[in-house]
């Protein structure tokens, strides 16, 4: 019988590998849902990320946040360069992966995401709370890490073939085909790029759980994405 601490890779953790680690367990536990559902019931132990979750720039919205910026948020949730974070939310990952995204830009690599998030831990009766922790004071310094940045120049080159990488659309089949502008003054896709929403990489409700790791890559060679190649994702 598999192990249902053990996760099916080592950036994810398990419900049950979390439920294990009692309340606070050593780990800064962040919820990165939005902070009105973060306040109606929580995993015990969670802070709340209390920012939009795809923590953008004061100074541009467009971009990610700066390093100060970074640095002041995560301080206030109690986290230093040597801290174990774990993040979770409740809309099948999409949050705490951006965190996590962000968390790997400014240098911190000891960070892993909760498979199936809020979803699969409500899902298997575990235990929810709203009182929040008053965690201290944190001292995190950001290094920034560039290798997890792609820029408007190196995706250029890419679209005119000169860079050997693999452009991924993730997004909607309505963003795709330019029927859903969500809001942008243009529609539309880069060209070149491949399209795989990245919901197909979940299972559904109740647990939202990515796919098993086998799946995921037949999928994506499934929809003419090289699972080995250097990729580039928007």
């Amino acid at each position: 019988m598999a192990d249902a601490t053990e996760s099916q890779h080592p950036l994810l953790v398990t419900t049950e590998w979390l439920a294990q680690q009692g309340d606070g367990g050593g780990i800064v536990l962040i919820d990165c849902g939005e902070l009105v559902a973060y306040r109606r019931a929580h995993i015990p132990g969670a802070v709340s990320i209390s920012h939009h979750p795809y923590l953008k720039g004061a100074g541009n919205s467009k971009l990610v946040m700066e390093a100060d910026e970074f640095e002041t948020l995560v301080r206030s949730l109690g986290v230093s360069n040597d801290s174990s974070v774990v993040l979770y939310d409740d809309n099948s990952s999409l949050h705490a992966a951006r965190v996590w995204w962000v968390f790997e830009r400014f240098g911190h690599t000891d960070v892993r995401v909760v498979d199936g998030g809020f979803n699969a831990w409500l899902a298997e009766g575990r235990p929810i709370t709203s009182a929040p922790p008053r965690p201290e004071e944190g001292t995190f310094t950001a290094t920034i890490d560039d290798t997890h940045l792609c820029t408007i120049d190196t995706l250029r080159q890419a679209v005119d073939g000169g860079s050997g990488l693999q452009i991924w659309d993730t997004r909607s089949d309505g963003e795709w085909d330019g029927s859903n502008d969500r809001g942008n003054k243009r529609t539309g896709r880069v060209p070149g790029a491949i399209h795989l929403e990245w919901l197909n990489l979940f299972e559904g409700p109740p647990s939202r759980r990515l796919r098993p790791l086998d799946d995921i890559r037949q999928t994506l060679v499934e929809a003419g994405l090289n699972p080995e190649a250097e990729t580039v994702s928007y």
